[in-house]
């Protein structure tokens, strides 16, 4: 029987050499083959692979030496019949000693580590050499000497080790049904499994296919002895990582043909902008700004050393019902690695990253959050305002510095997160209220709201034949796909790989005068009021979101140079985005601290102007200053509702207090 599928072996890489050659010239140990090919050249050899998974691998390794071809070469299977896929929750004492095929997410990854497989023993008496197989978890001697019979105190004389990892796995959240809680299970990686480069796709949080052999585990008892109870691991044959980032994703020169063309076409961004979420209508330049995003800026190192991020980060407020989870949903399926979190069920621990107790290496280890899990990716997060204020503020260091920084227990660790943002939320009551600035509405602290790039509005306004419009590409969506993107989702991903993959766009010298000139003017634009303090349009922040989408406009034309086009084409977003946030309705002018302090200039001002009256009034009338004298001293130069407004707003910020009513005294 073994020569028979030995020689099946033999026969099968015949016939594929040319395969095998690639891996000769790489001088890799380990072939892959698929099941498929195997089947269908012999069907004798895929039946033993099945029913003996272990002695027919190791029988085609031999096959693979017997020909010259690669000396003791692994085997890894690239793909198994439907019948051997299982649920982790599905795995029974039945498939002990069956190849299966799992998909799950990385929970844990344990150090690499040395294994003993084979040592080799000297037998004092006699001098004779033993080898003992270790396929077990307790190093095991010989029982006796097969030359002098002796039974004890052999002495080691040489070891074989191999790499050895665990990685415990869990079921991946879509394939559970209800309130099921998502099962583990253990795996075992050796030799080619852990190297650096494959170590790099099982980190925690990665989506993998295991191929392997599952195996049982007495657990230990307390008093050492051994329970009747056992566990399953699976030892693995091979590890298939099913996300990769935009970095990785491998494109034909089929693909490359197709991508050029698009990126020579002259209506690319409208196209570009149709191929978002295309069943949500309109919004065309929102949906810009997230194509944008997905193609993103260049990460830079500064001369003293920093980072700027290149990585774009985008807020959608909106009325209920404009279709902003959508979208967010879209873009999380769309980018490699994206992740989609819902504000109320999100803790600062589940986006950043936490610290837990590790039963298994008794001790603590750390756990991965979202923005960690997407780094090179984007992570999505939903209702971002009825996230707590402590779980918000988490946020920060990994959005602007791109590292979560943990100090808890024993563990001091900055983990990167390169990700990209993208947020949505709700005005305060819900719906904008059109009567009050929309600054105000947004409830989220002004030190969050400034470090997104891009800031969009989404209003519901009843408008007839907008309302026509969206009706007619809702209903036909359910009716038939009328709505065909330009550009199908997968030839999308592929596009944004490629360009991410070698454009690297620089900035030209009319790109630099156009942002520049833009930048100086809306700074210092003529101010029509006597203000005492003057509107601040834009921010240096803002600045360098310009850049970074001038950047992903030249990514898009696939083009090394970021022109005046690509200059001029960031403006344009950028002012839409500041005209919907920033404007101050009583000055008529772009007031970046409308967004970033929900205070604006013209405000503030008056509030110094009513903190410079309770001064100068002080000093007339004593401690106590009725507030009637303060509405007498202001008449004509701001109204009585708002000397009331401020003056609470001064309470509460703790400049003033009122002993009694209608008295006001500083504090």
């Amino acid at each position: 029987m073994e020569e028979e599928i030995l020689l099946e072996a033999k026969e099968f890489f015949e016939a594929n050499k040319k395969k095998i050659a690639k891996y000769i010239k790489k001088g890799e140990k380990a072939v892959r083959a698929s099941f498929s090919d195997i089947a269908d050249f012999s069907p004798k050899l895929a039946d033993a692979l099945l029913e003996k998974p272990e002695e027919t691998l190791a029988l085609m390794s031999l096959a693979l030496s017997e020909l010259g071809l690669i000396e003791d070469a692994r085997i890894r299977l690239e793909d198994l019949p439907k019948s051997q896929e299982v649920m982790i929750r599905e795995i029974r004492a039945k498939h002990l000693g069956q190849l299966l095929s799992i998909e799950g997410i990385v929970r844990q990854t344990s150090d690499v580590r040395p294994q003993v497989t084979n040592a080799t023993f000297e037998c004092p008496s006699c001098g004779a050499r033993i080898e003992v197989l270790q396929l077990d978890k307790k190093f095991r001697e010989p029982t006796r000497c097969n030359n002098c019979g002796r039974r004890a105190r052999f002495k080691v004389i040489a070891k074989q080790l191999v790499d050895a990892q665990r990685l415990v796995i869990e079921e991946c959240p879509e394939s559970l049904v209800g309130g099921e809680q998502p099962k583990r299970i253990s795996v075992f990686l050796k030799e080619d499994l852990v190297e650096p480069k494959m170590e790099e796709k099982t980190t925690p949080g990665s989506k993998v296919k295991v191929i392997g052999v599952l195996k049982e585990v007495p657990i230990p008892l307390r008093t050492g002895a051994i329970s009747t109870r056992y566990d399953f691991v699976i030892e693995a044959n091979n590890i298939i990582p099913l996300e990769e980032t935009f970095e990785e994703i491998e494109i034909s020169e089929e693909d490359e043909k197709q991508i050029i063309e698009l990126a020579n076409d002259p209506e690319i961004f409208k196209k570009l902008s149709e191929s978002i979420a295309p069943s949500v209508f309109g919004y065309d330049e929102i949906k810009l700004a997230l194509a944008l995003q997905l193609f993103g800026g260049i990460r830079k190192k500064k001369s003293d050393g920093t980072f700027t991020r290149g990585d774009i980060h985008v807020l959608l407020v909106g009325d209920p019902g404009v279709a902003k989870s959508v979208m967010l949903k879209f873009i999380s399926s769309i980018a490699p690695r994206g992740r989609y979190v819902v504000g109320k069920a999100a803790t600062g621990a589940g986006i950043t990253a936490t610290v837990v107790r590790d039963e298994f290496l008794r001790g603590w280890s750390l756990e991965a959050g979202a923005m960690v899990l997407a780094n090179h990716g984007i992570v999505t997060i939903d209702e971002l305002e009825k996230m707590s204020e402590q779980d918000r503020s988490a946020m920060h260091e990994a959005m602007e510095q791109q590292t979560v920084t943990i100090s808890k227990a024993n563990i001091q660790a900055t983990l990167r997160s390169e990700t990209s943002v993208l947020a949505a939320a709700n005005p305060k009551l819900g719906r904008f209220n059109p009567y009050e600035p929309i600054a105000q509405q947004i409830d989220l602290p002004p030190t969050l709201i400034n470090r997104f790039d891009l800031i969009f509005m989404l209003k519901d306004i009843p408008e007839k034949t907008r309302d026509e419009a969206i009706a007619t590409h809702v209903l036909l969506e359910h009716k038939e796909q009328a709505n065909k993107p330009p550009i199908e989702p997968e030839l999308l991903r592929k596009y944004i790989a490629y360009a991410k993959q070698r454009i690297k766009p620089k900035l030209t010298d009319e790109a630099i005068d156009e942002i520049k000139r833009f930048y100086v003017e809306l700074r210092n634009m003529p101010s029509t009021a006597d203000e005492l303090l003057k509107p601040i349009p834009i921010s240096a922040r803002q600045l360098e979101a310009l850049i970074r989408l001038s950047e992903a406009s030249a990514k898009v034309r696939l083009s090394n140079k970021v022109t005046r086009e690509d200059a001029k084409r960031a403006i344009a977003l950028m002012h839409y985005s500041l005209m919907q946030v920033g404007l101050d309705k009583e000055t008529g002018q772009i007031d970046i601290d409308k967004i970033t302090t929900g205070i604006s200039a013209s405000q503030r001002s008056r509030i110094i102007i009513v903190k410079e009256t309770i001064n100068r009034l002080e000093a007339r009338l004593g401690k106590m200053i009725p507030i009637k004298e303060i509405i007498k001293e202001l008449e004509g130069k701001i109204d009585e509702d708002e000397i009331y407004e401020i003056i609470e707003k001064l309470k509460r910020a703790g400049d003033i207090f009122e002993p009694k009513r209608g008295f006001v005294e500083k504090i």
